[in-house]
């Protein structure tokens, strides 16, 4: 989670405003996006082409035509709510505008400075027509159920939030909330456990989860065995090879516009442009290349910029990624305020003894159990044999039989 945030905020979301959508989809249709990867990634299209299209009519100057207004965003399909629920919807982290232009020409921002409350629920509209069409059409809904979903009161459970907008200037604020984000379903800080590893293994031992409000029920806490606990998380495991956000518009991996969209407001190296001042400051989020920068102009046309290859690499280092989080730096001698540094790594037993019996740190391995066998006896389940053992040579298991190829095999 804060890994993938340093790196957004760092390496790819561009010095410019940034606003979070969420959408949240009726009960009824929620399992199909549970078990269904295509149909959750069908959803999230047509959210984020409704959310181009209101973007583009909220961002004065932006382009007439909706294919030259594009978006930029960044979406986390999440699969559990605050009670560790199955509750499949979406957050969207989104350009607070559309960017217009090529590379050749320069590019673009228009900031969507019209945008107002009441076009989400304009937006929960469109989705909500476009979603239950989309059901009807590939069979998952009947056209008659469809057809009394859109006559619910007010969205029909289809939900459209917009107020959290991060100004481009707050990247602290902004990697906030990419970690929330990116969060996973479990908070540790709010899971609570009774003390001693005895008190845990009773049969009666129960984990206190507790809420960050109030469930459907009223209830405030969860109180569930270790294994209800794994059942719960279980269900909350996403499918195989299921990317856990992806990039959609120009911040795209293979978007054109990527490179120069991604450099707006950030400052260049210092090995490249040692003493410069870069030329897509965030005082100023365009560039003209071969003209003077107009600061008073923050939808300029922004041009590529200066050759300067970012090869940073998505995975930080666990000094600075352990200092991002606690703001703490972990190499600093805590006596005497100085850099730590590895000297040598010290591998020989009777050493390592020796420093552990002066730290008074146990030096013994922990005695490792035998084997239990099956748990066949425990659980009172029948263990008679479902063969002869007078047999003198069992029947062949011709799908697992490892043992040389008889002649019938031929």
């Amino acid at each position: 989670m804060a890994e993938v945030a340093a790196h957004l905020a760092d390496e790819v979301i561009p010095h410019l405003p940034v606003r979070q959508w969420v959408l949240s989809v009726p009960k009824r249709l929620r399992p199909f996006l549970h078990q269904t990867p295509e149909v959750a990634s069908a959803v999230l299209a047509i959210f984020l082409r409704a959310l181009r299209s209101a973007l583009r009519t909220a961002s004065p100057g932006a382009p007439a035509a909706l294919q030259d207004a594009q978006l930029g965003a960044i979406s986390f399909p999440q699969r559990f709510g605050g009670s560790l629920n199955p509750h499949y919807h979406y957050h969207v982290l989104a350009l607070d505008g559309v960017v217009s232009g090529d590379v050749e020409r320069g590019v673009r921002f228009h900031e969507a400075t019209a945008l107002v409350a009441r076009d989400a629920e304009a937006l929960a509209r469109t989705v909500q027509l476009r979603v239950l069409r989309w059901f009807a059409r590939h069979g998952l809904l009947d056209p008659s159920a469809a057809a009394d979903m859109r006559t619910w009161r007010g969205t029909g459970g289809f939900s459209v939030d917009g107020s959290v907008r991060i100004e481009a200037l707050d990247r602290a604020g902004l990697e906030r909330l990419v970690r929330y984000c990116a969060r996973g379903p479990l908070a540790l800080e709010r899971l609570h456990a009774p003390s001693g590893v005895a008190a845990l293994s009773s049969p009666d031992a129960r984990l206190v989860y507790r809420l960050p409000e109030p469930d459907v029920h009223g209830r405030q806490e969860l109180r569930l065995t270790p294994l209800e606990l794994l059942e719960r998380l279980a269900r909350l495991v996403p499918p195989p090879r299921i990317h856990r956000h992806r990039y959609h518009g120009v911040l795209a991996p293979n978007a054109r516009l990527r490179a120069t969209v991604v450099s707006i407001g950030r400052p260049e190296p210092d090995d490249i442009r040692a003493g410069l001042e870069s030329p897509l400051s965030p005082d100023h989020a365009s560039h003209n290349p071969g003209a003077p920068p107009d600061r008073s102009d923050k939808t300029g046309p922004t041009g590529p910029p200066a050759a300067t290859p970012r090869s940073r690499s998505s995975r930080m280092l666990w000094a600075q990624l352990l200092a991002r989080i606690y703001e703490v730096l972990p190499l600093l001698c805590p006596v005497c305020g100085g850099e730590m540094r590895i000297i040598s790594f010290i591998t020989l037993p009777s050493t390592v003894e020796r420093i552990l019996l002066h730290l008074d740190l146990p030096h013994r391995p922990p005695r490792v159990s035998p084997a239990r066998g099956p748990p066949q006896a425990e659980l009172h389940l029948d263990q008679s044999p479902t063969f002869d053992l007078a047999a003198p040579e069992p029947i062949p298991d011709f799908e697992f039989d490892q043992s040389p190829p008889h002649e019938w095999d031929a």
